[in-house]
């Protein structure tokens, strides 16, 4: 009895119909439907990662389209002359070059001699040309032409697998078709009903090894699935298959992150030295339990479950242990393992890159639980805030009704002195024609029977306030405090002339030199515009000036205000572009401008006594 000579799958299950392409419905679909359309381009590129049906589209669009018995629903018929030549593989309208031998300018030259005769009882000549990448920068340049106007019968199907090698020029001729990789559960499926028909005993888990392991290549995954069935005696199992592929088993992943979990050190040293003596390296062990990681992190959100892609077995295991891992531990592991995985090359001592960061990994737990977070909940916690309102110790009722606070009182020029009013814990500040700098300011202590209370300075970073208990605030119901304010406040609005202004004004300016404020002192040497009875607008020439006067302002209109009793007076400032930037003309503007740049100029000038003509 005659041995048949064994096909492998790939070649022996390879698609002869677009039905039956696994994966590229897209791609498919739209062929049969310019077929059907009589809507065909004169070339196509089909580009994609290797095993997801490039070449075999390419032939079955190139049987199809010469079909004489052409199908409904757009397959070709597989009986008619022309698909039984290109099935014996005699056509002579069907040409095949593989670009990565025949790259040359001399292999271009002689395929576009062939282009030149018409088909033979064909409608048309197709012409595949697989790993067109390849071809040099010459044979590029030489094939332009022809497959930009080719004869009407000529068809070109290009197939790569590097699309962006490709020239431009040639990429613009074409129709391009981007092939996917071919999903997991695709995969798994195509190989169970292969199995059915070679008679062949399957678990889905183990075909679904299969598929993960060829990531996204089918032709890869029949090359695996033939060596398992030789391997395990037509009984493909998931132990056969992790056995024969080298691949670690789930079990470790999951065992290593139960121990994790619970913060075992020691068992998880065990299990990673168990996993070496079995012949896994480091840096695929810490790959895998990031992939793992992240398969927890997808499975505890419902809409995310579809990017697992595993067995429906495997998968439940995955939604079991994501409840018990919290998403504050998932994302901290997987930063180390990350971490680990970019370091690991470098390192000298590549196992314990490893033990360290499952180490670190072990130790999160603690951490956590120290910082109040609830593991099983698998929700990271906030810090708890900071009550606004912080009740006193029971064992010091005194401090209950105290308000502490340290504060630094501004620096200014009218001495803040408390007024005797109704309420005597409320600093109020009045006018004052002599202006010392300011000194600490202490509030006058309150009666016996009234609780202590200072006003707080809220810009101080040093300020500690404490705040006294909600069951004791009747006691402060009589207690104002009002917030500091740098303006005086008052009633009068008497009438004042703009000598009387300038009277008061350059006082101010002479105290203000006095105090040694130069860039400030340059700005009283000018005079006010009256803009109206009670409004003056000073002009300066820099934002320096304008940045000291304002600081100045809340100051200098106390004073005018109090000393002129008009408490509606106002100044406003602005900056005189034209005046900074022309070139200064008369000894005195050329005096103000060499002050306003060098403020020493008008102390040097005040103690000579000198003056400007």
């Amino acid at each position: 009895m005659p041995v048949e000579n064994f096909i492998v799958s790939a070649r022996k299950y390879r698609p002869a119909t677009f039905e039956t392409v696994v994966g590229q419905q897209h791609i498919t679909n739209t062929l049969k439907n310019a077929i059907k359309n009589n809507q065909l381009a004169q070339a196509f590129l089909f580009c994609g990662p290797r095993g997801v049906g490039k070449t075999t589209c390419a032939r079955i669009l190139a049987k199809t389209i010469n079909c004489q018995n052409l199908q409904p629903n757009g397959e070709a018929c597989g009986t008619c002359d022309s698909c039984r030549s290109f099935m014996n593989g005699n056509s002579f309208n069907i040409h095949e070059l593989d670009a990565a031998s025949n790259n040359s300018v001399d292999d271009i030259r002689s395929l576009i001699d062939q282009v030149r005769i018409p088909p033979q009882a064909a409608r048309y000549k197709v012409y595949i040309i697989d790993e067109v990448h390849m071809l040099s920068q010459a044979a590029f340049n030489a094939f332009l032409k022809t497959l930009e106007e080719p004869p009407n019968y000529a068809i070109f199907i290009l197939a790569t697998t590097e699309k962006h090698k490709i020239l431009p020029t040639i990429l613009s001729r074409c129709q391009i078709f981007d092939f996917n990789r071919i999903r997991v559960e695709d995969m798994a499926a195509h190989l169970a009903s292969i199995a059915q028909k070679e008679k062949v005993n399957y678990e889905p888990d183990g075909l679904h090894i299969i598929a993960q392991k060829a990531d996204g290549g089918l032709r890869d995954a029949l090359s695996m699935f033939d060596q398992i069935v030789s391997f395990s005696g037509a009984n493909v199992t998931y132990s056969s298959v992790i056995n024969n592929l080298n691949i670690l088993d789930y079990d470790y992943y999951f065992n290593v992150t139960d121990s994790l979990l619970a913060g075992d050190s020691a068992k998880t040293l065990l299990l990673f030295d168990e996993i070496l003596g079995k012949g896994f390296d480091g840096a695929h062990f810490i790959s895998g339990l990031s992939e793992h990681l992240r398969n927890l992190l997808v499975g505890k959100d419902t809409s995310t479950l579809k990017l697992l892609e595993v067995s429906e077995n495997i998968r439940n295991r995955y939604l079991q242990q994501s409840q018990a891992a919290p998403v504050s531990f998932l994302l901290s592991a997987l930063n180390i393992a990350n971490q680990c995985d970019l370091n690991y090359k470098l390192s000298k001592n590549q196992r314990l890159q490893v033990e360290l960061a499952l180490l670190k990994m072990c130790h999160l737990p603690a951490m956590f639980s120290a910082a109040n977070v609830s593991l099983p909940e698998g929700e990271v916690k906030k810090k708890p805030d900071t009550p606004a309102i912080a009740a006193p110790p029971a064992s010091k009722p005194a401090e209950a009704n105290t308000v502490n606070i340290v504060s630094e009182t501004p620096v200014g020029y009218n001495t803040v002195k408390p007024q005797p009013a109704a309420n005597p814990l409320v600093n109020t500040p009045q006018p004052e024609t002599s202006r010392p700098v300011a000194q600490a300011q202490t509030a006058t202590p309150p009666p016996a029977d009234k609780p202590k209370v200072f006003i707080p300075n809220l810009h101080s970073p040093s300020t500690s306030i404490k705040i006294p208990s909600l069951n004791n605030l009747s006691a402060l119901d009589d207690v104002a405090v009002e917030e500091e304010d740098p303006y005086l406040k008052g009633d009068d609005k008497e009438s004042f002339t703009q000598e009387q202004f300038l009277h008061y004004w350059n006082l101010y300016g002479e105290r203000v030199k006095a105090e040694g404020k130069k860039i400030l002192a340059t700005i009283f040497t000018g005079k006010p515009a009256m803009l109206n009875p009670v409004l003056y607008e000073v002009v300066v020439e820099t934002k320096v000036q304008e940045a000291s006067l304002r600081d100045e302002r809340p100051f200098l209109l106390n004073y005018l205000r109090s000393n002129l009793k008009n408490f509606e007076l106002d100044i406003t400032t602005r900056i005189d572009e034209v005046q900074a930037n022309r070139k200064p003309y008369g000894a005195k503007e050329i005096f103000q401008y060499m002050a306003a740049k060098n403020p020493q100029l008008v102390e040097l000038k005040n103690k000579l006594n000198l003056e400007i003509d």
